[in-house]
C-alpha cells in the first residue's frame, strides 16, 4: 500500500487548515463538547429536558437544540442560561 507522504508528520490542525476545514471542524468540536458537558450536568443533577425548559422559560425543542450540536445555531445567552441553571458558567476566550 502506497501512502501520500504530503501529510506525514504534519499535525491534524495543519492538515485541516490545508484542506480549508479547520474552522468548521473546530466549531463542531466545541459544540459537541459543550452539549456533552451540559448533558452530563443534567444527569448529575437528575434534571430532565422538560424541567430545564421550564426553568429556562423556553420550549423543550429549544433545549433539544442546545443539547444537539448538529441542530443548528444557538445563542450564547441560551448556553449561559442553561449552564447557570445547572450550576455552571460559560467561559469564552479568544486564543
Amino acid at each position: 500500500m502506497k501512502f501520500n507522504k504530503k501529510h506525514v508528520g504534519s499535525s491534524l490542525e495543519s492538515f485541516l487548515e490545508e484542506d480549508g476545514i479547520l474552522e468548521v471542524a473546530a466549531t463542531k468540536a466545541v459544540k459537541r463538547v459543550v452539549a456533552w458537558q451540559l448533558a452530563e450536568q443534567m444527569k448529575a443533577k437528575r434534571m430532565t429536558k422538560k424541567r430545564l425548559a421550564e426553568l429556562m422559560h423556553t420550549s423543550r425543542a429549544q433545549v433539544d437544540r442546545i443539547l444537539d450540536p448538529e441542530k443548528g445555531n444557538i445563542t450564547i445567552e441560551s448556553l449561559q442560561r442553561a449552564a447557570a441553571l445547572l450550576g455552571r458558567r460559560v467561559r469564552l476566550e479568544l486564543v
